[in-house]
């Protein structure tokens, strides 16, 4: 049967390269693009930790510059560290999950040989998803804020209490207009993506991609009447420490400790997407169904 043409030209193969036995998976995977007529490349810190030398070893950058295509081998958390990264490229990226099915991992190992030959052939579904930018001012002897960290995220930015017991006391603003001081373990504001992670545990409303907001979901909070907030993904929220012994942010997994009082920590929406490409058919209902085992008991 001969080959389907290839849409892409030049494939960077990302894998977590912690797992274990995970070399053999990314040579099939590297095998499977090669044959499919793209250049390979491996993210540089991929090749280094599994060894493979039979394919050049490019930087994030490098990749960001010479790919048309990210193929990413490993879970969600190994897919937004890179998409972080390459988001500024407007690179597409393609997920295979070597374990249970993830939220944008969701190419099955099992399904590889089949399915990815098609997506790189064009018959795929693309979706864009929004980011989060956010920056940590710190205010200055003299008067004024000092700019002490600056990160992105895809799924969530959190101010939270630190290792101590004690609640923190935030005050949250949106575009300037006070909304209420949150005395709680800390406070969540989560992209539509991160909408199923940290800020669902919390107890907040699962939101659609497609949606142009954040939810703004308070952790533990001493007040219960503090519920979590939808609001439109075109403000700037900003959120003061006004009290507490201990205080971190975390930007997904990017983390600055020891917030002071008198820190404000701002979050608007990022200038760049997220390309994620899913196969044929994929919907967002039914892997919230399959994720979330909305179907069990049903026959």
């Amino acid at each position: 049967m001969p080959s389907l043409p290839c849409r892409f030209r030049h494939a960077a193969l990302i894998g977590k390269y912690q797992a274990r036995g995970i070399r053999p998976v990314l040579e099939d995977v590297a095998h499977l693009l090669a044959r499919a007529g793209l250049d390979v490349s491996l993210e540089s810190e991929t090749a280094s930790n599994t060894g493979m030398t039979d394919y050049p070893s490019l930087s994030v950058r490098e990749i960001g510059q010479q790919c048309d295509v990210a193929v990413v081998l490993g879970g969600d958390g190994t897919m937004l560290a890179i998409a972080r990264e390459l988001a500024p490229f407007n690179i597409p990226l393609i997920g295979i999950n070597q374990g249970r099915l993830g939220f944008i991992t969701d190419l099955q190992l099992k399904d590889m040989a089949s399915a990815l030959p098609l997506m790189l052939s064009g018959e795929y579904e693309e979706e864009k998803r929004a980011m989060l930018e956010g920056a940590v001012a710190r205010p200055m002897r003299g008067g004024g804020f000092d700019t002490i960290y600056e990160g992105h995220a895809i799924n969530e930015v959190v101010v939270s209490r630190g290792a101590t017991a004690s609640m923190v006391e935030l005050r949250a603003e949106i575009d300037g207009q006070f909304v209420a001081n949150y005395r709680a373990d800390g406070l969540i504001v989560a992209s539509p993506t991160g909408s199923t992670a940290y800020a669902l545990s919390a107890g907040g409303p699962i939101m659609h991609p497609n949606l142009g907001g954040w939810v703004i979901v308070p952790i533990a909070s001493h007040t219960l009447s503090n519920r979590p907030l939808v609001v439109s993904d075109d403000v700037t929220i900003t959120i003061e420490i006004v009290a507490a012994r201990d205080a971190s942010m975390n930007f997904d997994m990017q983390s600055l400790a020891s917030l002071l009082h008198g820190d404000r920590v701002t979050v608007r929406r990022s200038a760049h997407k997220v390309r994620f490409l899913h196969p044929k058919g994929w919907n967002y209902y039914a892997t919230l169904r399959r994720k979330l085992r909305w179907n069990e008991g049903v026959s």
